[in-house]
């Protein structure tokens, strides 16, 4: 198996690493910063797990990113991939996401790495 780095970040605050596959969370899957009791909150926190991941659809991707990586870790020339998903302030969505996807692709057999670049950053008042 693969060794696989994802990496969560948010658009607010650059530019998205470079990566093999790059998810843009931002405009399907509900926000959790829009809820006032979660806004200030993080992808540590238990309540945005729940509302992420209760989200229509994040699980459906989740399977669907773990089968792309799975292919790419089967081409010819496997290597490491990195993943990379952000939202909009990379605190929510975009983190908790992330760690779906490692726990899925861990238990595909994969090595996998997560880093959250954007998780300490303060909330982004849009």
């Amino acid at each position: 198996m693969s060794d696989i780095t994802i990496v969560s970040f948010g658009f607010l605050h650059g530019e998205p690493p470079p990566a093999h596959l790059t998810l843009d969370l931002r405009h399907h899957f509900r926000d959790p910063h829009v809820s006032p009791e979660l806004r200030y909150m993080t992808a540590a926190d238990e309540p945005v797990q729940r509302a992420v991941l209760g989200t229509p659809g994040i699980t459906g991707l989740v399977g669907a990113v773990a089968d792309a990586v799975n292919a790419f870790a089967a081409g010819p020339s496997a290597g490491p991939v990195t993943v990379a998903d952000g939202c909009a302030g990379g605190r929510h969505r975009a983190p908790v996401f992330a760690q779906a996807l490692a726990d899925r692709l861990i238990a595909d057999g994969h090595t996998v790495t997560v880093q959250h670049r954007d998780l300490h950053r303060p909330v982004v008042n849009r």
